[in-house]
């Protein structure tokens, strides 16, 4: 007859060897062992610097920092449709004040950065400096058959931006039929960088970002609203970890990380 691997010991050892095999199984167990996870859901614009502000962050903290990065408009709707998201990064105010109209509970609301509008060129280009409003107008650097590739300006804030700007400049009208509208502003980027639309507008930081184009000027910060990225705590109460992070975008080694990307402090932002 067989017995068990403990049936030729006493009790009391048994009893002993098996809580010392259930403690090292909990010490072992992936769930006791995981580090807490933060999901924050972020502006594409802000995927450069906020990886980067990431990788920091988690070099000195136990924990699990996750983005996903869209429009700020496809992250808003996600989050109000239930999306898992303990924080949201917006490149605009518009999208914060919506989500906080769709019955989505925001917390400790801050402006953090502050952003440009640029115009960029693809790769290989010939062009000139060029500064958007002083004089020569945007539509005669475009062929008859080219578009200018930007952010969708129905939600994605770089292109809500981008029209301001245009209809500043008095160009809206002839340039809304030429645009290539992108889901986002890296999109609209990627066109550009690929060669598939000869000039785009985007913010500053996607055009230092990028190697594949050529910033041509900047457009003027008086025609368009300000570039604004608020940041919150979503449907709080939030985990310890999701506030802690919070508290830490907002202070100075983070915006150090911000500034070397081409973002600059909101007026407000920053304790």
């Amino acid at each position: 007859m067989h017995g068990t691997p403990l049936s030729g010991l006493s009790s009391r050892t048994a009893t002993c060897l098996l809580g010392l095999a259930a403690l090292l199984l909990a010490t072992l167990s992936p769930a006791q062992a995981a580090a807490p996870r933060v999901t924050i859901f972020a502006a594409a614009s802000l995927t450069d610097a906020l990886d980067a502000a990431i990788a920091d962050y988690e070099a000195d903290h136990d924990v699990d920092i996750v983005p996903v990065y869209a429009a700020s408009s496809t992250a808003a709707r996600q989050i109000a449709h239930g999306a898992p998201a303990e924080l949201y990064f917006s490149a605009n105010e518009q999208w914060m004040d919506w989500l906080a109209s769709q019955d989505v509970t925001l917390a400790e609301r801050t402006d953090l950065l502050n952003n440009r509008l640029v115009l960029v060129a693809a790769p290989g280009t010939s062009l000139d400096a060029f500064t958007p409003g002083a004089g020569r107008p945007i539509r005669a650097l475009l062929d008859d058959d080219q578009r200018l590739a930007v952010g969708n300006p129905d939600h994605v804030p770089a292109g809500i931006y981008a029209r301001q700007a245009l209809e500043s400049l008095g160009e809206w009208q002839a340039l809304e039929p030429r645009l290539a509208r992108a889901d986002n502003v890296r999109a609209a980027l990627a066109l550009v960088e690929r060669g598939e639309a000869p000039l785009g507008i985007v913010y500053r930081t996607d055009a230092r970002a990028s190697d594949k184009v050529h910033q041509l000027g900047t457009f003027p910060a008086d025609g368009h609203t300000p570039i604004t990225y608020p940041l919150a705590l979503v449907d709080p109460p939030a985990s310890d970890a999701a506030r802690a992070f919070r508290d830490w975008l907002t202070g100075r080694e983070a915006m150090a990380v911000f500034e070397r990307f081409g973002f600059s402090p909101a007026a407000a932002g920053t304790p």
